[in-house]
Formats: structure tokens, C-alpha cells, sequence
């Protein structure tokens, strides 16, 4: 499969804090990529380099062939083509669902009020949630309020959709309602990367696993192998932890 999107020694530091450090990653077409290891390791802050959030001081992020790191690049078409979801939904809480998922295609001048809802209700038709297309995110759960995100997102059709630990702020028993939407994406097609802690549904989804440690990817490969025959010895430990604590 060819690379939508490539990393080149891709570099990001906070003062003397190196938090990526020349990370050399391929994201086929059509894939489902993982990124796995323990907090601090960059996972969330390499994913925000990709649709321009933070910016990327040294190496460089290809998107389809077309430089999107550096100076000069139109941030706000970028995230047309990256979507992002974030753990915490960031859902307006003064908006209704449907205002919420059409602000930005008014917003951007992309469609008419008109259009735009149509696009919305057919989305949240998509993730389960047109019949609340009129209530407000404190009336949702939380599970519900990720799906709307997700909606949200989707509904500018983007090429490519970041996931950052979308379930970590879910209770329990709403995080499999999230995962189940995430899952229908994959079947579809959705060039997707993500970070989660829930190991078990990495290693489902995913055509490549990258465990990062220290801002550096220092295994990857395919999910079995990486969850099944770990090579490098802090891999081996982390999924042991992982292991242990009941995640995999």
C-alpha cells in the first residue's frame, strides 16, 4: 500500500525536553496505525503535529505527497483533511447536537444552512445519534457526546482521522459504544491513527502497532507480532504491565 501520509526524522522539543525525537513513521492508505506506550512517551503530542496543533521543529510530515510541516502551510484546510477527536469531546456546550455538527461547514463558507443540516442529520444517522440532533451535550452521555465528536469531525470529510485516547474519559460501559463506531469506520475504509490504552481493541483493528518510548518509535510492525512476539525488551515490559493490569 502507498503512504498517504510520511514522516521524516520528525522532531518536537519543550525547551530542553526532546518530546519526539526523529521519529521515521510510513501511514498506508486505508489503514488502521496504533500508537501504544506509557504516558509521556509523545504518542498524543506526535498526533497534534500532524494536523498542524504543535509544530514540528525539525524533520518533515508529508500529507498525500504535499509538505503540511513548516512555515507556510494553511492550517485550517489541513484539519479539513485530518480530523481530530480529542478525549474530551470539546462539543459546544451552548449548542445543540445538529448546531454543533454544522457550525464549522458554515463557519468556512463550505455549504448553505440548508445543506449543511441535511449533512449533519445524515451523519448522526450514521453514528446513532440523529434522534438527539436537538438536545444539548449535558443532556448526552458521555458515550453519546464521543459519537457526536465524532460525528462532528466526519461530517467535513476528512481523509484521514486522528483519535487521541477517545475512551479514556468514558466510564466503563460506554467505552464499547465508542469502539463499535470506530470499528464501522475502519470497515469502511477510514484512514484512521490513533492512541488508546485499551490494548485488546489495538490489537483487533490495527494493521501496524508503533510502540513509542522516549519520543522515539522503538518497535513496530503488525499487531500480532508486536502483541504476540515483542522484540525489544521495553516493549516486552510495557505489555507486561499491561498485562497485568488487565488491559490486554
Amino acid at each position: 500500500m502507498d503512504a498517504l501520509i510520511e514522516l521524516k526524522g520528525v522532531g518536537k522539543a519543550y525547551g530542553h525536553v526532546r518530546v519526539i525525537d526523529g521519529i521515521d513513521l510510513d501511514i498506508p492508505r486505508h489503514s488502521v496505525v496504533s500508537l501504544i506506550g506509557a504516558s509521556g512517551s509523545g504518542k498524543s503530542t506526535l498526533l497534534r503535529c500532524l494536523n498542524g496543533l504543535e509544530e514540528v521543529q525539525e524533520g518533515e510530515i508529508s500529507f498525500d505527497g504535499e509538505v503540511i510541516s513548516g512555515p507556510g502551510v494553511d492550517h485550517v484546510a489541513l484539519r479539513r483533511r485530518i480530523g481530530m477527536v480529542f478525549q474530551s469531546y470539546n462539543l459546544f456546550p451552548h449548542m445543540s447536537v445538529l448546531r454543533n455538527c454544522t457550525v464549522a461547514l458554515l463557519t468556512t463558507g463550505a455549504c448553505g444552512r440548508r445543506e449543511a443540516e441535511e449533512r449533519a442529520l445524515a451523519m448522526l444517522e450514521r453514528v446513532g445519534m440523529r434522534d438527539k440532533a436537538g438536545s444539548f451535550p449535558d443532556q448526552l452521555s458521555g458515550g453519546q457526546q464521543q459519537r457526536v465528536a465524532i460525528a462532528r469531525t466526519m461530517i467535513m470529510q476528512p481523509q484521514v482521522l486522528l483519535l487521541d485516547e477517545i475512551t479514556s474519559a468514558l466510564d466503563p460501559e460506554l467505552v464499547m459504544e465508542v469502539l463499535d463506531l470506530v470499528r464501522d469506520l475502519a470497515k469502511q475504509g477510514m484512514t484512521m491513527l490513533l492512541t488508546t490504552h485499551e490494548m485488546s481493541f489495538a490489537r483487533e483493528i490495527s494493521d501496524k502497532v508503533c510502540f513509542l518510548y522516549g519520543g522515539r518509535i522503538l518497535e513496530e510492525g503488525p499487531a500480532e507480532q508486536v502483541f504476540g512476539a515483542p522484540r525489544e525488551a521495553a516493549t516486552q515490559s510495557f505489555l507486561r504491565r499491561v498485562t497485568a493490569a488487565g488491559r490486554l
